[in-house]
C-alpha cells in the first residue's frame, strides 16, 4: 500500500492506494482455429483478486493511525489490468479501430461487475464498509469496497510479467528503454516476432529495419493485413487514444491512467483537440507526451537513441571558435591542502603531454564554497584544454579577495580562486631542482624529480603522496586512491 495520491486513484486525506492488476494476455483460449477472450478464467481472476485487495487493507501494517483509521472507513481497492494490446494481437484486433475499442468497453464492463458482485458478496459476510450508508450507494445492495476498480500505468508490473503495460497500445515493435545510469536496454515483441516466424518472414535484415524503426507501418514486405494489427503508440491517432480510454473510463470507479503519444511535430491545436475530446467522453484526466520533448526520455522508438547533431555552422565566428580537446583518459597531477577563511580547500592540478588540462576542487569538513569552487574548476578545465595559457587565468584569478579569508591572520591566500590560482602556478612552472631542463611546462616525468621511496616503498600515482599499506591493500590517505579498486 501507498500514502502517494496517485493521478488515477483520487484519495482522501490520509487514503491509501491498493491497487491490483489482471494480465489479460493470460485469460486466451483456443476457439474455431484461433483465439478467444476466456471470461470464466476471468471471472475467477477478478473475484480472487477483490478477495486478496480487501484482505490486504486488514492484513497491512500502517505507518499512522490516521491513515489506517481512514483507509478502513472506505475500504477502497483498485483493480486494473495490463497486457491489454497483447490480447487485440493475439485476437487480431487493431488497437485504434472500432473493433478493438469496443473490446476494450466489453472487458472493461465485466471486469468491472464482476469486481462489484464480489465486493457485495465479501460484504454480506464481514459487512460493508463503515461509510456506506453516506456514500452514492447507499440505496444499493452493501459494499465491502468504496471503490473497486482503477486502471494504473503498471510500468514495472509488466515489464516482469512481459506484456504491454495498462491499456497502452505497444509502445514500440523494437525500442530502447534508459534505466540506471543512462544504461540502454533493447527489447522487442515476443508476439509480432512468433507471428512473423508462422509466416515464414523472420530473416534478420527485416528484424534490423523493424528494430531501427520501431514501428512495421512503413515495412513494405510486411503483408497489410499484419501492418494494420500491429499498431504501436505512434501508429495511433490521439482520436483513438482518447476514445480508447474513454471506454474503458466508463466502467471504472476510479480513474484510467492512459497517455496520448503525439509526434515530434505536434501543435498547440493537436494538444487543445485532444483535451476537449476527452472531456467530451467524460475522462477523468489526460496525459499527453510529444516525442523528443526531452533529452532524455524513458521510452525511445526504434533501436537508436541517438539525437541527431545539428549541421556545423561555416560562419566565421563560430570558424574562430575555441574547442576544447578531449580529456585525456590518464593525467598526472597534485592535490593541495590550502587553508581559506572557512575551512580547507583541497585543489587538484593535473597535467598530461600537453600541460596543465584540468582542475577539481574539494571543500574539507568545514564547509566553503563547494559550488562556487567546482564551477571555477570546470571553467578552467575548458580554458585550459581549450589552448588558452595559463599564465592568463592565474592572472585573472590571483588576488580575489573574500571577506572571510582576509579577515583571519596568518592565511596565505585570500580567497578560494586565489588559492586555485597559487596552485596552478607551482603546478604549470614546476621545474627540476636538480639541474634538468624538464621545460617550462611540466609533461614528460624526470627521473630526477621522482620522490625518493618511503618505508613502504611507493608514492601515490594520483597526488604523489606516500602510499600505505591498509587493510591488506595499498591506498593513499591523502586523496582516497587504492590499488584495489
Amino acid at each position: 500500500e501507498s500514502t502517494n495520491p496517485c493521478g488515477e486513484q483520487p484519495l482522501l486525506p490520509y487514503e491509501s492506494c491498493n491497487l491490483g492488476s489482471v494480465n489479460l494476455a493470460n485469460h486466451i483460449r483456443p476457439e474455431n482455429n484461433g483465439l478467444a477472450v476466456d471470461w470464466e478464467k476471468l471471472r475467477q481472476t477478478v473475484r480472487l483478486a477483490v478477495h486478496f485487495l480487501d484482505n490486504v487493507i486488514e492484513i497491512n501494517r500502517y505507518p499512522l493511525p490516521e491513515i489506517e483509521r481512514v483507509t478502513k472507513l472506505t475500504r477502497k481497492i483498485g483493480l486494473g489490468v495490463m497486457g491489454f494490446a497483447d490480447l487485440l494481437l493475439h485476437l487480431g484486433l487493431p488497437y485504434n479501430s472500432e473493433q478493438g475499442v469496443a473490446m476494450g468497453e466489453q472487458i472493461m464492463a465485466f471486469i468491472n461487475r464482476c469486481g462489484h458482485e464480489m465486493s457485495e458478496e465479501l460484504a454480506t459476510g464481514r459487512g460493508a464498509f463503515p461509510l456506506f450508508a453516506e456514500s452514492i450507494y447507499s440505496d444499493g445492495p452493501p459494499l465491502r469496497n468504496a471503490t473497486v476498480t482503477t486502471i494504473a500505468p503498471t510500468g514495472t508490473l509488466s515489464i516482469i510479467a512481459g506484456v504491454s503495460s495498462g491499456v497502452e497500445p505497444v509502445f514500440a515493435y523494437a525500442y530502447m528503454r534508459n534505466v540506471l545510469d543512462n544504461t540502454h536496454l533493447i527489447e522487442t515483441n515476443d508476439i509480432l516476432a512468433e507471428k512473423l516466424r508462422t509466416l515464414g518472414l523472420s530473416d534478420a535484415q527485416l528484424m534490423e529495419r523493424i528494430a531501427a524503426q520501431g514501428s512495421v507501418a512503413e515495412i513494405d514486405a510486411l503483408p497489410q493485413e499484419l501492418k494494420q494489427i500491429f499498431v504501436c503508440s505512434h501508429d495511433v491517432a490521439p482520436l483513438w487514444h482518447v476514445r480508447m480510454q474513454a471506454a474503458f473510463q466508463r466502467h471504472t470507479d476510479n480513474a484510467v491512467s492512459k497517455t496520448v503519444n503525439f509526434p515530434h511535430d505536434a501543435t498547440r491545436e493537436d494538444v487543445r483537440e485532444t483535451y476537449l475530446l476527452a472531456y467530451q467522453l467524460g475522462c477523468k484526466g489526460i496525459t499527453i507526451y510529444r516525442d523528443g520533448s526531452r533529452d532524455e526520455q524513458v521510452l525511445n522508438l526504434g533501436a537508436s537513441t541517438a539525437a541527431e547533431l545539428p549541421e556545423p555552422c561555416d560562419c566565421a565566428a563560430c570558424s574562430e571558435a575555441l574547442i576544447p580537446r578531449q580529456r585525456p583518459v590518464v593525467t598526472t597531477g597534485f592535490t593541495e591542502k590550502v587553508k581559506i577563511g572557512c575551512g580547507n580547500l583541497y585543489i587538484t592540478v593535473n597535467y598530461d603531454e600537453h600541460g596543465v588540462c584540468e582542475v577539481f576542487t574539494n571543500t574539507g569538513r568545514a564547509g566553503g564554497c563547494p559550488s562556487q569552487s567546482e564551477a571555477t574548476a570546470r571553467l578552467l578545465s575548458i580554458a585550459l584544454r581549450s589552448g588558452i595559457s595559463s599564465e592568463v587565468l592565474i592572472e585573472q584569478l590571483k588576488g580575489i579577495r573574500c571577506t572571510s579569508t582576509i579577515r583571519q591572520k596568518g592565511l596565505g591566500v585570500t580567497s578560494c580562486p586565489d588559492a586555485i590560482a597559487r596552485v596552478i602556478e607551482k603546478v604549470t612552472r614546476i621545474s627540476c631542482n636538480n639541474g634538468h631542463d624538464c621545460g617550462e611546462l611540466v609533461g614528460a616525468a624526470c627521473e630526477a624529480d621522482t620522490p625518493p621511496a618511503g618505508k613502504n616503498g611507493k608514492y601515490c600515482p594520483e597526488c604523489a603522496n606516500l602510499l600505505e599499506h591498509e587493510g591488506g591493500c595499498v591506498s593513499c590517505r591523502n586523496c582516497g586512491y587504492s590499488k584495489c579498486n
